[in-house]
């Protein structure tokens, strides 16, 4: 046997040449497997799959959502608590304020008449009045009664008209035959009036 025969066979695999099957073959991606599927446990890892995941996520969205939304009803009930408490305290304080008039009204609708005389009578209703307005005043009324006064259609409602003796006096408020009423800026009530007109 000379030199090149000596090579080859000391290159040449034992046996028959096939592969030891108890051996694994570290190309393989079965090695890295168990044999039920799972990865192997020398990594260590976990492996949780996508639909367990996004379920997991999905619960905790609904939980945080179920929590706000009973968060934000509780508000809403409570808002519209304190608003109608808030509603009924204002009430009180105006009506506190009517209290004294009223007790007025009261005496003065139980007088004996034949004790009394009506200018009397006269005197304590208009005393009632003041005591009524300046309530009111205090809670935002004001009395609408513009005579002399340019004619405003969006505070006064002309009922009729009459002539105007000269120019400056051309619609104008001439006679008010029903105060109007405005509280805290809304218009309860125009003021029903009279305006001169000028035809010259």
């Amino acid at each position: 046997m000379d030199r090149s025969d000596e090579v080859a066979s000391s290159a040449a695999p034992q046996g028959d040449g096939a592969p030891d099957p108890t051996e694994p073959d570290p190309l393989s991606v079965d090695s890295y497997m168990s044999t039920d599927g799972s990865a192997a446990e020398s990594t260590g890892a976990t492996v949780m799959s996508e639909p367990e995941v996004s379920h997991e996520s999905m619960t905790e969205d609904r939980e945080r959502y179920m929590r706000l939304a009973a968060e934000f009803d509780n508000y809403r009930k409570r808002s519209a608590r304190e608003r109608q408490e808030a509603g009924a305290r204002a009430q009180g304080d105006l009506v506190r304020q009517f209290v004294d008039a009223l007790d007025d009204i009261a005496r003065f609708a139980h007088i004996d008449a034949s004790t009394v005389s009506s200018a009397t009578v006269v005197e304590g209703v208009e005393m009632v009045e003041k005591k009524l307005m300046k309530a009111l005043g205090a809670a935002g009324l004001e009395i609408v009664n513009p005579i002399g006064e340019l004619f405003d259609p969006q505070k006064h409602e002309a009922v009729a008209t009459e002539l105007a003796s000269s120019k400056e006096q051309d619609h104008t408020v001439s006679k008010v035959y029903q105060q109007g009423y405005v509280f805290n800026g809304q218009l309860l009530r125009p003021a029903r009036v009279v305006v001169r007109q000028f035809n010259g």
